[in-house]
């Protein structure tokens, strides 16, 4: 792989590039760290008992890849807008580029439900006990006006909420560590496979939920035109993210299980306050609590910073209603886009449990990975005028073959989830494409009567 940094044109947006590298890789560390692990650990187990490690290094060699194709379609179109824009300058089909550019969208809504039903689940429950349907939705109204107030403080409020979440994170290795360095613990259960489930069949089963925990590099590429330098920041900021999130997730895994049998990590929807509490290291509950709810927060607000930029690059390019490109005069944030993000997260949190909404996420985005990488392929001929990165094109060939793999493991529910998102994003497409013809078929009459 290459990479260079020249730094391509920076006209032609409406938004303020003020991202950094820094401030880039906090923003995918930030949405990866918090996007699953604290919650989805017990999933894992419910597939593969205690080798919750093999899925997640299946999963995170797929992002690896996946993330070569990003870096170099990132750094060579630098817009919002995604998938959704590569796709577009590959095939030119305006119904074909807008589908993927919406299903992306999608899964950045989902995946805010997802873990707003997870924010008001055990966790919370630790602090106090109030109805986990109000206070989801609640949760994501807060969200909703942080992400209005503007991209910086968005990013600037996740670069504090990185730092708690990785601290939480940091307490559950050492907390293992000690309970494992005093003899206690069970480290065979590292090599124990659920007893009901064929090893096979579970680790692709459990990487599925396992990717759920590495999606934060798609998001970051809706950022494109918010980030100085993209061709410098991006590749430093995804690989260095991606790596660092592998890490700890196999660190967490495998103190996990030695702390906690693999069945009881199943039964909750707070695992790693099982870990914390039973390792007998002195850590308040209700302190790694609010640390966990940090982490679920900032993993929220930021897949539906991700999802409304995705909408307003759409109606940039008029595959949705102008409306959703509307933007507020002061704050230069998209507020319809925005605001329409929050109230179908809110709906999807009264309709989904966290394991359903963390799967539609999964299959919505590896449909988003597939036209990526085969983007990629045929763009390899497109020249620009600055320089990029650059990936192998093997690697594009196995991300895909990947992505088919782990698709041939989606439920039927799960996929009749992804068609009803089709059919919605299908009428808004009709929408925006009658509007448009009309708006041209105005200005042309009006060119006619001002010639005559």
């Amino acid at each position: 792989m290459a990479t260079d940094t020249t730094t391509p044109p920076e006209s032609g947006t409406k938004l303020h590039r003020v991202v950094g590298t820094w401030l880039l890789f906090a923003f995918i560390v930030g949405d990866t760290l918090g996007a699953g692990i604290y919650t989805l650990v017990g999933s894992m187990a419910t597939d593969v008992g205690g080798v919750i490690w093999l899925p997640l290094l299946i999963a995170l060699a797929i992002a690896l890849v996946t993330a070569g194709t990003y870096a170099e379609l990132i750094t060579k179109y630098p817009h919002a807008g995604g998938a959704a824009r590569y796709v577009d300058r590959a095939f030119g089909i305006p119904y074909l580029s807008f589908l993927v550019g919406f299903l992306m969208m999608a899964s950045g809504i989902t995946t805010a439900a997802a873990l707003a039903n997870a924010f008001a689940g055990d966790y919370l429950a630790a602090l106090i006990d109030i109805p986990p349907a109000p206070t989801a939705a609640l949760f994501l109204i807060l969200l909703t006006l942080i992400n209005l107030r503007g991209v910086r403080e968005s990013l600037g409020a996740n670069l504090v909420a990185s730092m708690i979440e990785v601290s939480g994170l940091v307490i559950v290795i050492v907390c293992a560590a000690i309970l494992f360095g005093s003899g206690g613990g069970d480290p065979s259960r590292i090599f124990e496979f659920a007893p009901d489930v064929p090893p096979l069949e579970g680790a692709f089963a459990a990487s599925i939920i396992a990717f759920f925990s590495f999606l934060g590099f798609e998001a970051a590429a809706n950022m494109a035109e918010e980030v100085r330098n993209p061709s410098k920041s991006y590749p430093r900021a995804l690989f260095g993210a991606l790596a660092t999130a592998g890490v700890v997730y196999l660190l967490i895994a495998l103190g996990a299980v030695i702390v906690v049998p693999p069945a009881e990590l199943a039964e909750s929807t707070g695992p790693l306050l099982e870990v914390v509490s039973r390792s007998g290291v002195a850590v308040p509950s209700w302190l790694f609590s609010i640390i966990a709810l940090v982490a679920i927060a900032n993993g929220a607000l930021l897949f539906m910073v991700m999802a409304s930029r995705v909408a307003y690059g759409l109606a940039e390019s008029s595959l949705l209603p102008r409306a959703f490109a509307r933007v507020l005069p002061r704050r230069r944030t998209p507020w319809v886009a925005i605001v329409a993000v929050g109230a179908v997260a809110i709906l999807l949190t009264f309709v989904g449990d966290i394991t359903t909404l963390a799967e539609t996420t999964v299959l919505l985005l590896l449909l988003v990975f597939l036209s990526a990488n085969v983007s990629v392929l045929v763009l390899k001929k497109d020249k620009v005028e600055h320089k990029h990165f650059r990936v192998p094109f093997v690697l594009p060939i196995l991300s895909i073959i990947a992505c088919v793999a782990l698709l041939t493991q989606q439920t039927g529910a799960v996929w009749l989830g992804t068609l009803l998102y089709v059919v919605v994003g299908s009428a808004l497409f009709v929408v925006a494409r009658f509007t448009r013809k009309r708006q041209d078929r105005k200005l042309a009459e009006s060119g006619a009567d001002g010639e005559s």
